[in-house]
């Protein structure tokens, strides 16, 4: 048998293993927190090209994307262009005044637009929101030490269902704002998770730069394919999982607690990684349920 025809039926075999996924997601709402570490990208790809490309044709298939983004790299990188320092407590930029309109620029100004100019290349698809934009992500301040750092108090899922049922994919930047406008930025991790969860979506997934979840994270063969919310409040109090993980974490167990069936958090530098862990049996990264038995082999 010539290299052609069998390059072209394991093609097919692709599709025909995809095939109950795509029926299974149909008309589903899958939440993806793109973050922006994943934007760095790596060798020989593009991963905003194939991340739209990945966005697109979820659409096409029937499903309901949302996107949902971060820009730390970017805001830290304006900055220090500006000569302002950046501090983290537990994971969390702390926010003057100054540092939220810098995070509000760069998250509505240039990665919000990347995006959706990076989806609509395949058709008019993606329109860009923020947490501001009808009242979409309420929030309050979280700690006077962190400053405009906000905490979810409410998300109004009206603004998001408008836009999936007219066929669009909402690409949201998370600066959300309390009642008297004050604009607060919100940690995009926990933003996704609180809008997975008012959404009742299927899948929350995160893509970032790291392959998935480690019990060490030195060697690669400990990675966890599938595991619990109860099994990785442990990893967090044993101090295994720590520092920016921790919010990710706290937002995917938060979600698949209530209400959400499954969280993924997944290496957004590989080609295709949402295609990968969808429509595939043994699928790529860490999988989080409610429920179930952690694994490091191939997930069932």
């Amino acid at each position: 048998m010539s290299p052609i025809i069998d390059e072209a039926g394991l093609r097919a075999s692709t599709l025909v293993e995809a095939l109950p996924y795509i029926r299974r997601f149909a008309g589903k709402t899958i939440v993806v927190k793109y973050g922006g570490n994943a934007l760095v990208g790596t060798e020989g790809h593009d991963p905003l090209t194939l991340f739209a490309e990945d966005i697109v044709l979820m659409r096409l298939v029937g499903m309901r994307p949302v996107v949902v983004h971060g820009g730390g790299p970017q805001i830290t990188a304006l900055m220090d262009r500006l000569g302002k320092k950046s501090e983290f407590v537990n994971g969390l930029r702390v926010t003057d005044a100054e540092t939220v309109e810098i995070a509000r620029m760069v998250l509505k100004g240039e990665v919000n637009p990347q995006l959706v100019a990076a989806i609509n290349v395949h058709g008019n698809y993606a329109v860009g929101v923020s947490g501001v934009d009808g009242g979409l992500i309420r929030a309050e301040a979280r700690d006077p030490e962190l400053g405009f750092v906000g905490d979810v108090t409410e998300i109004n899922p009206e603004v998001i269902n408008g836009l999936l049922d007219d066929e669009f994919i909402p690409v949201i930047a998370t600066i959300g704002s309390d009642e008297t406008g004050q604009a607060y930025n919100i940690n995009a991790d926990t933003a996704a998770g609180a809008i997975a969860e008012a959404l009742g979506a299927e899948k929350l997934i995160y893509l970032t730069d790291i392959e998935g979840l480690r019990r060490d994270i030195a060697d690669a063969a400990t990675l966890i394919r599938r595991t619990t919310a109860d099994q990785l409040d442990a990893l967090v109090a044993d101090g295994i999982i720590e520092g920016g993980m921790i919010p990710k974490i706290d937002s995917c167990t938060h979600a698949v607690r209530n209400g959400v069936e499954g969280g993924h958090i997944l290496d957004g530098r590989v080609a295709h990684v949402l295609l990968l862990e969808l429509f595939t049996d043994d699928g790529i990264g860490t999988m989080i349920e409610n429920n179930g038995t952690e694994q490091t082999g191939t997930r069932s």
